[in-house]
């Protein structure tokens, strides 16, 4: 394994993981909501008809984040992305994630970012399980199955 210190840039992901934890504090202190991706858009896919209000702001932030690369391509190209996988994986990896965060009850937003934050217990354990899960399955295809 060979590191490309050319594309390492320590500043810019501890900026990144600041606005994200800023983020994610302003929501629950402001609207008292976790700002977990999977809960949010599960919410917009069943939509709570006795919280008023709950469609809004959960759109709000669905738009929020499919908007951010646009406004960040408007000053920057964006980073080239290689996907070293065919639509058959790209299709049961997402199946399995999806079905992974119904099962931990979040994602790794709502337990990783949210949760440890919080000192839940519970998401501790999903993390630690969802992250186990990622070592695995990727040594598996790796090193065992000999895919890229």
């Amino acid at each position: 394994m060979t590191i490309d210190f050319a594309s390492f840039t320590p500043l810019a992901a501890l900026a990144g993981g600041a606005l994200i934890g800023l983020a994610a504090a302003m929501l629950v202190l402001c609207n008292g909501r976790i700002a977990g991706v999977s809960g949010i858009v599960g919410g917009l896919l069943r939509p709570n008809a006795n919280a008023a209000g709950d469609v809004g702001w959960r759109l709000a932030f669905v738009i929020g984040l499919l908007a951010a690369p646009l406004l960040y391509q408007l000053f920057a190209a964006l980073p080239a992305s290689v996907i070293a996988s065919g639509n058959g994986g790209i299709i049961i990896a997402g199946l399995l994630v999806g079905i992974g965060t119904r099962y931990g009850s979040g994602c790794t937003s709502g337990h990783g970012v949210c949760g440890l934050s919080r000192f839940s217990a519970r998401s501790l354990v999903a993390t630690l399980t969802f992250m186990a899960a990622g070592f695995i399955t990727v040594f598996v295809m790796r090193h065992v199955l000999d895919v890229a």
